[in-house]
């Protein structure tokens, strides 16, 4: 279910290599009165691989490169959401 991954703290480190679970719902934004579908990537990492994601860190899988916006911690602390944007 998970896909391999290269983080990159600070998008500039070099590589980890860490397995993630991808999910990329659309998210619908309003904007001056009109409805934006916009295309999200959200990774679910567990905290015993990876434990400090933070802003501006970056995800590469295959080809796509996903800089991560936000970060949410689950109730037990043991997985957290990067919400990111492609590119």
């Amino acid at each position: 279910m998970g896909v391999d991954a290269d983080w990159r703290a600070g998008g500039m480190a070099p590589p980890v290599a860490v397995r993630v679970v991808r999910a990329s719902p659309d998210r619908v934004a309003g904007a001056f009165d009109t409805a934006i579908v916009q295309a999200t990537d959200v990774l679910t990492i567990a905290t015993a691989h990876l434990p400090a994601v933070t802003p501006g860190d970056t995800f590469t899988i295959v080809a796509d490169v996903l800089t991560v916006q936000h970060v949410e911690r689950s109730a037990s602390g043991a997985f957290v959401s990067a919400f990111c944007r492609r590119g």
